[in-house]
């Protein structure tokens, strides 16, 4: 079967959107680390627009920090790859160009650095889970994790820090674009340690004087591809596309207006540039996010294994809406303009979308670093007052007790072995008591602790 590249997407059926500019004319101005499903149908779709609308050299250099799987689906297809946009109504596929070059950190570092350090890059784009920003459970950064790891989004920044400013090149926008709050300043913060920890005091001085780090909120449902995923697109294009993403119509980028120097026109294809983002990271956080881990944990438990199943059982669906609506939306003051019910409204018809087969098991991973933002804000909102997020919260520490493999966790063998030492309330203590790892986010009443062991012994 013919593959998708430069030299067979002529012959791709009509029926497949493309933006029709010269890929080869465009010079690379955004570098972005973290290549996944999830940047290729969001923030490259955004940067297809901007291009397609005449703004020039915005083309983008993805990387990988680890794994070469990204990599080998999409250097053989010349960077391009389809987006297909499911829906009740229907689905649209799309021609995505904007990806120009593709590296993987972990086996040529010297290629993303080059990137990073080229004149041309003025824009930095991450979407690298929470658990690529190294934070400790208090919310600082973990620098002694950064230091071990050796292969950090803070290597290769603090890296182009120095090399930037030895070259004489301009400072660089670092755009977040992961689920977490304040996500610009957290990644601010992270760069700043590891500058100090290597003693580049004057490249700190600099990157803290020029550099920018806006905080966003991003939105779109990005299940898993799956072979099945794949075989049905290749029977719409006539080709295969081994880097094909599969999404819902919606998607949302807003981004706190503050940039080094020029910027991509994003907001040709919808994004919002504000002065704060906060309002609308935390409605997605809060209510989107985690009523997606509510899901998540309940319908596990409930033997299903899709969003759209566990949205439509009567035992879950209450729990989620009182969560989301009752607890979530009234946990922060929204934005003038912001409407949080029509907001619910929308994403429980988001979830309930059957045309997408997003895995609860794929929104399950790495819950340690999710239930803070998600849930534990809001709990601390509403001064531990809020039941269907203990009833979530209480599922997810059930959750953790069965040591799933298929949703890993950077804090697995830690909980495991609360779990084997002890019983709810020994566990409950060991998070959320007198000296826990996430007291600092929420600390229970004695009430409250016992209310929550109930919930998890039931």
């Amino acid at each position: 079967m013919t593959r998708l590249s430069e030299a067979t997407a002529a012959a791709l059926p009509d029926a497949v959107a493309r933006a029709g500019y010269d890929r080869a004319g465009q010079r690379i101005g955004i570098v972005h680390i973290g290549l996944g499903a999830f940047h290729r149908a969001h923030q490259a779709v955004y940067t297809d627009d901007a291009i397609a609308a005449g703004d020039r050299d915005w083309a983008i250099a993805a990387a990988s920090l680890r794994s070469g799987g990204v990599h080998d689906q999409m250097a053989p297809q010349d960077g391009l790859y389809t987006v297909t946009e499911r829906s009740s109504e229907g689905e649209a596929v799309r021609l995505i160009g904007a990806i120009r070059d593709v590296i993987v950190a972990a086996k040529t570092p010297e290629r993303l650095a080059e990137r990073l350090a080229a004149p041309d890059t003025r824009v930095v784009t991450l979407t690298v889970t929470e658990k690529g920003y190294w934070r400790r459970p208090d919310g600082a950064t973990d620098l002694a994790g950064i230091v071990a790891d050796g292969n950090s989004i803070y290597h290769y920044l603090a890296q182009a820090v120095v090399a930037r400013q030895a070259a004489g090149h301009g400072p660089l926008t670092l755009v977040s674009c992961d689920n977490l709050p304040d996500n610009g300043r957290v990644l601010r913060a992270g760069v700043a340690a590891f500058l100090d920890h290597q003693g580049e005091t004057a490249a700190r001085q600099w990157f803290e004087r020029d550099w920018r780090c806006p905080n966003t909120m991003v939105d779109r449902i990005v299940p898993a591809v799956t072979e099945a995923d794949r075989a049905a697109v290749e029977a719409v294009l006539g080709m295969r596309d081994e880097a094909a993403v599969i999404t819902e119509p919606y998607r949302q980028w807003v981004i706190e207006d503050d940039f080094a120097g020029d910027r991509p026109r994003w907001e040709v294809g919808g994004a919002q540039f504000v002065a704060d983002v906060a309002p609308y990271e935390t409605a997605k956080l809060r209510m989107l996010n985690g009523a997606h881990s509510a899901l998540a944990y309940l319908g596990l438990e409930h033997g299903h294994e899709f969003v759209h199943q566990a949205v439509a059982d009567p035992a879950i669906r209450p729990v989620v809406e009182r969560l989301m609506r009752d607890e979530a939306a009234t946990s922060f003051t929204a934005a003038e303009g912001q409407a949080l019910g029509p907001y619910a409204d929308a994403l429980l018809a988001r979830f309930a979308n059957r045309t997408l087969e997003h895995r609860l098991s794929q929104i399950a991973s790495d819950g340690s670093q999710k239930v803070g933002p998600r849930w534990l804000s809001s709990l601390a909102a509403h001064g531990g007052e809020a039941p269907a997020t203990v009833t979530a919260l209480a599922a997810w520490l059930r959750f953790i007790r069965t040591g799933s493999d298929a949703s890993p966790d950077p804090r697995r063998a830690e909980l495991a072995a609360l779990w084997a030492q002890g019983d709810a309330a020994q566990v409950v203590d060991a998070l959320f008591g007198h000296g826990g790892s996430m007291a600092g986010q929420w600390r229970p009443t004695e009430a409250q602790r016992q209310v929550l062991v109930r919930e998890i012994e039931q």
